[in-house]
């Protein structure tokens, strides 16, 4: 990874093993839905881990419900998984080791930063809380779209997207790097080994 200036990070399944947890507050936010229409978001949820909750309880209720759902709807339902989510993932047994002692190591090499479907300042938080938001020169996430997360941090940090990597576990990262022009790495799902994309198995065997 020597020819890369900065590293951009997914956060759930690359830095956190989090997507259980995450199966979990959908589970308890929509609590009073039929189960079969919360399993097919679900299955929504992990095809499509890299979009944020906002875009999924759109779905959900469009998609699935085939009904109407406002913009505060929308947000009072964040809201909820939100809390559902402060009250889990602030536990450091969930941390993926494996990444995060490539982030120790190498965090002072070159700057990395988060780019995360997850809630921005819920991320905040929870990267605050179990002392890792120090490795990081930003943590971004929804409402923004990820494309858009990144877009933006190349202009504000003046990156040449020649000269950066994103590190993702789904296909939306992957679209999120290719639609700004990025090296994307491939982590933690070996359904992505099938898709061509360079794979790591594991960063002990990689440096800067």
């Amino acid at each position: 990874m020597s020819k890369y200036k900065a590293v951009l990070w997914d956060f759930d399944g690359v830095i956190m093993d989090s997507m259980a947890i995450r199966d979990k507050g959908f589970e308890v936010t929509l609590a009073n839905f039929p189960k079969e229409q919360v399993e097919q978001l679900l299955d929504y949820h992990r095809l499509n881990g890299g979009l944020s909750r906002y875009v999924k309880f759109r779905y959900f209720y469009e998609e699935i419900l085939k009904e109407p759902i406002t913009d505060d709807m929308v947000k009072a339902y964040a809201a909820r998984f939100s809390e559902v989510m402060m009250e889990l993932l602030i536990d450091e047994k969930l941390l993926i080791e494996d990444s995060l002692d490539f982030i120790r190591k190498y965090h002072r090499h070159v700057p990395m930063h988060i780019v995360s479907g997850s809630d921005g300042k819920e991320l905040n938080v929870i990267c605050e809380q179990l002392n890792i938001a120090e490795y990081f020169v930003s943590i971004q996430g929804s409402p923004t779209p990820k494309k858009t997360l990144v877009e933006n941090l190349l202009v504000e940090n003046n990156y040449l997207p020649e000269h950066v990597v994103l590190v993702g576990d789904s296909i939306n990262d992957q679209e999120a790097a290719e639609a700004n022009q990025l090296d994307f790495l491939a982590y933690n799902n070996s359904k992505l080994l099938s898709r061509g994309w360079a794979y790591i198995d594991t960063f002990a065997r990689v440096s800067i």
